[in-house]
């Protein structure tokens, strides 16, 4: 499966691309072994779409799950929340999944700047912030964009209520999502360094 309304329209305008370059390669190559170039340059460029677009099923993890494949790149407790922050490369799956069952009640952009989003200042760049009532009180996901991913995709709208994994954006070209708990409500679950899969691992549970 592929992304849904990013993906499929691109890797399909992607196809007619390709097939038409290598049609021209084929039939009318203006140099010897143009038609064999054309040929593996077209085809993996579409790999990479398709490699970059692809978007799994997966059935929920236990407890509280990452919303974004990656590696963890911060885990703190900041004004009573607790911070899990995790870092997409080009290879991940940009799919974001639901950490929790929720309602959005609020889905805004801010900030401004394209600073690599691995930098400490980087909270600070062109973000989307979905805001959710959920049974553990609010919790909060930030999409924030990068030096090259500066494209944020939302398949929500405020008022509309999602169950734990499933998607609810994706960020083109990797970046960085950022999640934030009622601290008192969790334990964390994961580490600086960890690599987590969204809808999959789990980045804290519930105290009891």
């Amino acid at each position: 499966m592929f992304a849904p309304r990013t993906g499929v329209p691109l890797l399909l305008a992607a196809l007619l691309l390709a097939a038409l370059g290598v049609f021209l390669a084929v039939h009318r190559p203006p140099v010897a072994g143009a038609a064999d170039a054309g040929w593996v340059v077209l085809v993996a460029g579409w790999a990479f779409l398709a490699a970059f677009f692809r978007d799994p099923e997966r059935p929920a993890g236990e407890g509280i799950v990452s919303a974004a494949d990656g590696r963890v790149r911060d885990v703190r407790t900041i004004d009573g929340e607790l911070l899990v922050s995790v870092f997409m490369n080009v290879s991940n799956v940009h799919v974001n999944r639901l950490p929790w069952d929720g309602r959005f009640v609020e889905v805004d952009d801010g900030g401004a700047g394209h600073r690599a989003a691995y930098r400490p200042d980087a909270w600070r760049n062109v973000s989307r912030s979905y805001r959710l009532e959920t049974d553990l009180g609010p919790v909060r996901i930030v999409q924030i964009t990068g030096v090259v991913a500066r494209r944020l995709v939302s398949f929500v709208r405020s008022g509309e209520s999602r169950r734990k994994g499933e998607r609810f954006g994706m960020i083109v070209l990797g970046s960085r999502v950022d999640v934030y708990l009622p601290a008192a409500r969790v334990d964390p679950q994961v580490r600086v360094g960890d690599r987590v899969v969204a809808g999959r691992s789990t980045i804290a549970r519930v105290r009891p």
